[in-house]
């Protein structure tokens, strides 16, 4: 039985430093959004038809094959609130997950744009994600989005039941992922490094 923990939220929230905080202290395998879309935009050019549709099936077999394995997964995403599809998808997900006998959380992080500008620089996102280094075009992106999408649910707004809202303004990475441990009462795998972390020592 495979759980999923799905971490949202706008561009540059921390997203990606919460799921590996989380990530080192249960265990758990870890896919970011942009593990897919590097790789999709390297094929088949950026946001292209062709792209589009490797990425959704990168992302589906990457779920389908966690839940055949028995393998938890945190995964990250942007999510687009105002949109029935977005909600669609991400149900979509939780039946998956909760059918098999797994669970489904939905973590949805939330910072004040100044510091997610600030976050949108550092060199351990640009490290990971070489289509953010492009500073002035990832800056007019997050800006753009943000004028354009409902990027965080609005007060009361639950999409699901295991569904946790935290604002990480002024939280450190481990202290959002002790807070989501604690929520749900999640316990560590006893599992070898070179089983969830990517380049551990064989």
């Amino acid at each position: 039985m495979a759980n999923l923990i799905v971490i949202c939220g706008p561009q540059a929230v921390g997203k990606m430093s919460v799921a590996e905080s989380l990530r080192d202290k249960l265990k758990y395998n870890l896919m970011l959004n942009h593990d897919s879309i590097e790789i999709s935009d390297k094929i088949f050019g950026f946001a292209t038809p062709a792209q589009k549709e490797f990425n959704a099936a990168f992302r589906r077999t990457a779920f389908e094959t966690a839940v055949k394995y028995d393998v938890d997964l945190i995964f990250t995403c942007v999510c687009a609130f105002e949109s029935p599809d977005e909600r669609k998808n991400l149900s979509v997900l939780e039946r998956l997950f909760t059918e098999s006998g797994g669970n489904f959380y939905f973590v949805e992080l939330s910072a004040d744009i100044k510091v997610r500008l600030l976050r949108n620089e550092t060199p351990h996102r640009l490290e990971r994600k070489p289509s953010k280094r492009n500073i002035e075009w990832s800056r007019a992106n997050l800006l753009r989005d943000a004028e354009r999408h409902k990027l965080n649910s609005d007060e009361g707004e639950m999409w699901f039941e295991n569904h946790i809202k935290i604002d990480n303004t002024d939280l450190s990475p481990g202290e959002v992922a002790d807070i989501i441990i604690d929520k749900y009462g999640l316990a560590a795998n006893e599992r070898e490094d070179r089983e969830y972390r990517f380049g551990a020592d064989i």
